[in-house]
């Protein structure tokens, strides 16, 4: 298949009247039974049969109509009740295998999902979703390049979600390779009668390390307004109106430092006290000098959503998100002169060793954000032969500007030179289209459900970095001849797919599926000067990645499944062309990259226990040109590269059970073995055999929640990860170090009370253990929670 092809079926020439629709996601039923007809304002369902999820309804999300891997999911209910949830991606805290890097309440830049077999560098291999719409940034991966790749959670708020389903491994046809490690699907709300809800939230943090002893505070509050048109609310329009503002501070990132080795013996230097010992991932000793990052970040977030009912059984949705994040970076240094006075850079003399503190050394950065999001749909859900659905999304850097001093404190807090780095107006964001459907053949019995689809997904990416006139704070960018760095390019996948599920027997069932897709990589350059400008010959590939599940009932309560699927992960925009340089970190990219092509498998075993279930699945990948960004070592310079092998083997104990032992006690937990290493590496061969980044060998997650009557709901929880390297040679012994990644076990607690039908108040402590922990940055210490709802 060519891209004319591709083209002409997202065309008008495209027999949509014979496509049917994807699915609504709901509440999980354990025993097998028939998929009801779904309309598109019912509550979402999702029901269980032969080990192969069917997801039903009619409003849009991302996922096909047959799941044929491992799937968890949590409930709005169970958010409320269980978890301290401040951002989106709270949500998934419990869910078995998943991680999300967030350093701090309304964490815009490092919040990044990890999985079974990858780690919290690589965002681009898990797929986020929203009502359908695509919400993982596919323009880079990870942190690199002066920016950020993580998944845009603010365009989400915990109170508009209705559920989260996590779909683990490239097993769908229906999605790309990034779906390697998994698939999140947010549904929020859209009401069926007159709602209204308004919530503030408040938290504290109490924050000792090294010479850092403050509190870090943080205000969150929100409304949200919807309802149903029509007499008794079954009119066709459905609308649904969202606002949140967030005021956080966060605790210290980053952290200026020294080793002893760089400072030269002598008296040459201000004398300054203050300064930490310690020793870095290395066990190299250094010294901690200050603090380089601390974020005070204000968010606002807005999204209206509208549904109308074209007819009984077609829904046509649009989406519209607003995200707007103003956010200030500030630094403090612990050295202090004779007099008392704090020294932020030039030549100072610690303990008898010289050491020269580069004017940006204690850095500090002004971001202004403001990003959009648009998503429409129009699907049938007759439950019928046919069903079908066309999507489009679009996000936008409206607005991306980051200002940072090239003087030294105190000088910059004031003003002075400084530089503007710009990926709005245009520059940078993406778009999708879909055309999907799903056929039912009749005569068959239902023996087979047969979803496919066509799709193209397109990314730009335009960083531009320049000296500024004036004023570092509000002055005007001085034009390309006082350019510092200018980056950008474009690629665009076109896919088409299939996938057929078939029960072939009375106990058993097969999902096969296929896809295909066709990736180009162009008008890709990078410059330092416009006289330096290095453009980049475009690139493309197509690929074909094959998918099957197989599932056999052994007894009416346990099923046996095994799935397979291969998925290619093709460089991201700014892995190819993103090289930056003139920061705190530089990186070099690498317009020659292979894309990863990842066989992934797991065999599970899934248990109905009447008043919960259970389920131990064994999982393996190999990985072959993954895709990895490295420090590296001895500098601030991070490299984006192919390693040649990765494997990994493991298990997955999960376990939900309600009313155990006692009426309103519910329990869960997970427990996860995961033998990652790398196999092949001939450009590092010191990698060779070591662990993969940032997947740790243990980890696992618990929580129970006793009810006691209607009003009441006391929830404690715990997550522990086992021991970890940030480095692939894992030469970073010492995790407990700032660029380390250590090992944890938290406690957190929550307590909610329903005060009457409209109001509801809940308090929470997370890490109540106070454990600390870090992953490249340090993580909250104990942080205290409250918040007071109301619900019409």
């Amino acid at each position: 298949m060519n891209k004319t092809l591709l083209s002409l079926a997202l065309g008008a020439a495209f027999p949509w009247s014979a496509l049917p629709a994807l699915a609504q996601n709901a509440v999980p039923v354990s025993k097998p039974s028939a998929a009801p007809a779904a309309s598109a304002d019912e509550t979402p369902e999702r029901v269980k049969s032969l080990g192969v999820v069917t997801v039903t309804g009619g409003r849009p999300t991302s996922l096909p109509t047959q799941i044929p891997t491992t799937i968890e999911g949590v409930t709005r209910e169970e958010i409320e009740t269980r978890i301290n949830a401040s951002d989106s991606e709270d949500a998934l805290k419990y869910l078995p295998s998943l991680l999300v890097r967030k350093r701090y309440i309304g964490d815009y830049n490092h919040a990044i999902l990890s999985t079974r077999a990858s780690g919290t560098g690589n965002s681009a291999r898990s797929a986020v979703y929203a009502d359908g719409i695509l919400l993982s940034n596919y323009l880079g991966n990870g942190i690199a390049n002066g920016t950020n790749y993580a998944p845009r959670w603010g365009l989400v708020t915990p109170e508009e979600i209705e559920r989260v389903d996590v779909m683990y491994g490239p097993f769908s046809a229906a999605y790309p390779g990034n779906s390697a490690g998994a698939v999140v699907d947010f549904v929020t709300r859209m009401p069926t009668r007159l709602e209204a809800h308004v919530k503030a939230g408040y938290s504290s943090q109490p924050n000792d390390l090294y010479s850092t002893s403050k509190t870090f505070n943080s205000w969150q509050t929100s409304a949200s307004l919807g309802s149903r048109s029509g007499e008794n609310n079954e009119g066709p329009w459905s609308w649904w109106v969202d606002i949140n503002r967030t005021d956080s501070h966060g605790q210290p990132l980053t952290f200026t430092t020294a080793t002893l080795a760089s400072g030269v013996a002598g008296a040459r230097g201000t004398p300054v006290a203050g300064a930490v010992a310690g020793l870095n991932t290395t066990n190299t000793p250094w010294y901690i000098l200050g603090t380089g990052t601390a974020y005070h970040t204000i968010q606002d977030h807005a999204k209206i959503k509208l549904a109308y009912d074209l007819t009984p059984t077609i829904t046509a949705s649009y989406t519209l998100g607003y995200w707007q994040n103003t956010s200030e970076g500030r630094s403090a240094s612990y050295l202090n002169n004779a007099a008392g006075l704090p020294v932020y850079s030039g030549p100072v003399n610690i303990n008898g060793r010289s050491f020269t503190l580069a004017p940006t050394a204690f850095p500090l950065t002004n971001d202004s954000q403001t990003h959009t999001m648009h998503g429409l749909s129009v699907k049938s859900h007759t439950q019928g032969v046919f069903d079908w659905e066309v999507s489009a999304s679009l996000y936008d850097y409206s607005k991306d500007q980051q200002r940072a001093p090239t003087v030294a404190l105190p000088l910059a807090a004031f003003g002075g030179a400084g530089t503007l780095q710009d990926q709005g107006d245009g520059r940078t964001g993406w778009n999708t289209l879909a055309a999907k459907g799903t056929w039912r053949p009749q005569g068959d019995g239902g023996a087979h459900i047969v979803d496919f689809g066509v799709g193209r997904d397109a990314y730009k990416l335009g960083i531009q970095k320049s000296n500024v006139g004036g004023s570092w704070v509000d002055g005007p960018a001085l034009g390309s001849l006082s350019q510092v760095s200018n980056v950008g390019g474009r690629t665009e996948t076109l896919n088409a797919w299939v996938q057929d599920s078939w029960r072939f027997a009375p106990k058993w069932k097969t999902v096969l599926g296929l896809r295909y897709e066709d990736w180009q990589a162009t008008d890709g350059f990078t410059a330092t000067t416009v006289a330096s400008t290095l453009p980049y010959a475009k690139r493309s590939e197509s690929d074909v990645s094959p998918k099957a599940a197989l599932a056999y009932q052994l007894t009416d309560d346990t099923v046996l499944k095994a799935s397979v699927g291969r998925a290619m992960r093709y460089p991201t925009v700014g892995e190819l062309y993103g090289a930056t340089s003139g920061g705190a970190l530089s990186f070099i990219n690498d317009p020659t990259l292979k894309p990863e092509k990842s066989w992934t498998g797991e065999l599970s075993l899934e248990k109905d226990l009447g008043n919960g279930t259970a389920r131990a699945t064994l999982f393996h990948e190999t990985t072959k040109n993954a895709l990895f960004n490295q420090l590296i070592p001895g500098s601030t310079v991070s490299r984006v590269q192919n390693v040649d092998k990765v494997r990994t083997t493991g298990v997955e104990l999960a376990y939900t059970g309600q009313d155990v032992l006692m009426k309103g006690l519910d329990v869960g937990g997970s427990l996860t073995y995961a033998n990652s290493r790398t196999v092949a590496d001939a450009a590092f061969p010191a990698a060779v055999g070591k662990w993969q980044p940032r997947v740790p060998r243990v980890r696992s997650t618990a929580y129970a929640t006793y009810k006691p009557d209607d009003r009441w709901a006391f929830t404690v929880a715990a997550r522990y990860s086992g021991k970890q390297y940030s480095a692939l040679d894992n030469s970073d012994v010492n995790a407990f170090a700032y660029f380390g990644a250590s090992k944890y076990f938290t406690v957190d607690l929550r307590v909610r009370c329903q005060i009457d039908k409209q109001w509801s108040a809940a308090f929470g402590i997370d890490n109540a253990n106070n454990y600390q922990y870090w992953n490249f940055h340090p993580y909250p210490q104990r942080t205290y929670t409250a918040e007071l709802r109301f619900d019409l």
